[in-house]
């Protein structure tokens, strides 16, 4: 069975907004793929720091928190596969994030996702 979010505000927001994943791109701009998902796994324990999105998306969740109900679903965009997000997902629980939907493109293009998602904001 389906979920509807049609009454929900659903936020999309990219891994690279909401945490600052500028070393990390670094290595990939520098050493290539392998050496990044090297990087990823290796470091997949520590916890991101906040990225330029980070307040917006938490004051977005806030919302849910003083409705006492859900308004806003937030989802990370990302053009990470599985092996190399997992250190999102232990920052999403470090940080308390109300996120249980990303997307994970494995280096697609994320767009084609926005309306399968109903993304009304990204």
């Amino acid at each position: 069975m389906s979920v509807s979010f049609e009454n929900y505000l659903v936020v999309g927001i990219s891994s690279r907004a909401l945490f600052n994943l500028e070393k990390e791109n670094e290595v990939f701009e520098k050493e290539g793929l392998d050496a990044y998902r090297e990087y990823q796994i290796v470091h997949e324990n520590d916890v991101l720091s906040p990225g330029s999105g980070f307040g917006l998306v938490k004051n977005l969740l806030n919302i849910n928190k003083l409705a006492k109900r859900k308004l806003v679903e937030v989802i990370v965009m990302s053009r990470n596969s599985a092996d190399t997000s997992l250190r999102i997902i232990h920052s999403l629980e470090h940080y308390d994030m109300d996120i249980g939907r990303m997307v994970l493109s494995g280096g697609e293009d994320i767009s084609r996702y926005l309306s399968a998602f109903g993304v009304d904001l990204i």
